[in-house]
């Protein structure tokens, strides 16, 4: 169902937020720094930039001593488009993410998708989204790309199962056109793309894809999604785990200079 807030309403709490810091004497800085979290995140919410959760704000109601205000104004958010409340925390943390880690075994990583693929993606889903709905999930992937285009872009690396570039999903011409995107972001410094090739007789990602992300303080993250809903993964054990998956998939992995050439073969095959 839809729950991701619109930009008035989120600018509005956002200044709710600031009103209720200043009149308590705090800083963004010191704010955060009470709640955990950065100064830029703070300023991302005053500003409507980011979304208040619901848990956060009430612990900002009982610190602030605003007497459950921001709690009812976040609740009263209209629900506009199609972004989760359960994806909407991982999208926050990515957008601020100074290193990526993404296992894919299903389609292309988002964040390496073209628009034609990524509609193809949406229109693949059981049951059915509308054009409409179809058409918010593609502007918000495609939004989600300007990651990768900074001036100081975060450290990624994806490791993609071969089977994934063999679907033509959507019709071969989208298939060859996503070919050509990642063959070129196979060249962008600091982007790292392997594939992990069929045939192989061991496999360190079969109980499916994820996430891997590094915050600005260095906290470590994971992310996952199956059939059945997602989770964002903060426990060290946990963590610690699907982090050793991915060092050995990257083993298992083509390496990048022979990713490249794969994609040159298939690009030639299409």
């Amino acid at each position: 169902m839809s729950t991701r807030r619109n930009a008035s309403a989120m600018k509005m709490v956002g200044a709710l937020l600031a009103l209720y810091r200043q009149a308590a004497g705090y800083t963004q800085r010191s704010l955060g720094e009470h709640f955990c979290i950065s100064e830029q995140q703070i300023a991302s919410i005053e500003q409507g930039r980011r979304p208040l959760k619901p848990d956060l704000a009430e612990q900002l109601d009982a610190f602030l001593c605003t007497k459950g205000a921001l709690s009812v104004a976040v609740s009263r958010m209209p629900e506009v488009d199609l972004v989760p409340l359960w994806a909407e925390e991982y999208l926050d943390r990515e957008r601020e993410a100074i290193a990526i880690s993404v296992y894919a075994n299903a389609a292309v990583p988002g964040q390496l998708q073209s628009e034609r693929y990524a509609r193809a993606v949406f229109r693949s889903r059981v049951p059915v989204f509308d054009e409409d709905e179809i058409e918010h999930l593609v502007a918000t992937r495609m939004g989600r790309q300007e990651i990768l285009q900074r001036k100081v872009p975060p450290t990624t690396s994806f490791v993609i199962w071969e089977a994934v570039l063999r679907d033509h999903l959507g019709g071969l011409d989208v298939h060859v056109e996503q070919l050509r995107k990642l063959r070129t972001y196979a060249d962008v410094p600091g982007i790292a793309i392997q594939v992990l090739p069929l045939g192989r007789t061991s496999h360190a990602g079969l109980d499916g894809p994820f996430v891997l992300l590094e915050t600005p303080d260095h906290q470590r993250l994971a992310y996952m999604e199956t059939q059945r809903g997602s989770q964002l993964i903060a426990d060290p054990d946990g963590v610690g785990i699907l982090t050793l998956k991915y060092a050995m998939l990257r083993t298992q992995a083509l390496n990048t200079e022979d990713t490249r050439d794969l994609l040159d073969r298939l690009l030639g095959e299409a």
